[in-house]
């Protein structure tokens, strides 16, 4: 039985390679929210470390106080070109300080800009005044500090659910689960 980390890194690698979208480390997101409706939302899936995917993003912006409130996630991705779905559902925790670090270095200047001066989610006064302060901040030419409630979260799988679209409808679908530290696999039906 092959794993299911090594499956989705071999699926992953294949969707990039021939890839057409724009953004294809896009994961949709579910979460469980303060109000007890679930939320979802597009994030930039980073990489898996330590046998767990990772995301980023601040803190204090309705996914990370979704996840600060219920740490029980969700993650679906979807593969245009290769027509397959992965699903996860886990365990989220917050990214070391050390780790925040790594990846806020390695955003762009616009996109650190940005998460330095803009409050996610929050509303908005006047959009043209927060851009003219995001360009001013860029101009200054200065390293950008990272926020101390940007940061990112780890999510442990617990299920994985792989499936392959056939035309035919007859959809090979697999489900991985972690038991004591084991996974054990399924064969759904389409």
């Amino acid at each position: 039985m092959k794993q299911p980390l090594l499956l989705f890194s071999e699926w992953y690698k294949e969707e990039l390679t021939i890839s057409r979208v724009e953004i294809p480390s896009a994961v949709c997101l579910s979460t469980m929210g303060v109000d007890q409706f679930p939320n979802a939302r597009f994030v930039s899936f980073k990489e898996i470390k330590d046998s767990s995917f990772v995301i980023t993003g601040p803190l204090q912006s309705r996914k990370g106080l979704e996840i600060e409130y219920h740490n029980k996630v969700a993650l679906t991705f979807w593969w245009t070109e290769t027509a397959r779905q992965v699903r996860i559902q886990g365990v989220a925790t917050k990214l070391s300080d050390e780790f925040a670090e790594e990846y806020f270095k390695q955003r762009s200047l616009m996109s650190q800009a940005v998460s330095s001066l803009s409050k996610q989610g929050k509303e908005a006064d006047s959009l043209e005044e927060l851009e003219k302060k995001i360009q001013k901040k860029i101009s200054e030419n200065t390293k950008i500090k990272r926020p101390e409630d940007w940061s990112g979260f780890s999510i442990k799988p617990t299920r994985m659910e792989f499936m392959e679209f056939k035309k035919s409808r007859f959809h090979n679908r697999k489900l991985y689960e972690l038991d004591n530290n084991k996974w054990h696999l399924k064969q759904l039906q389409p």
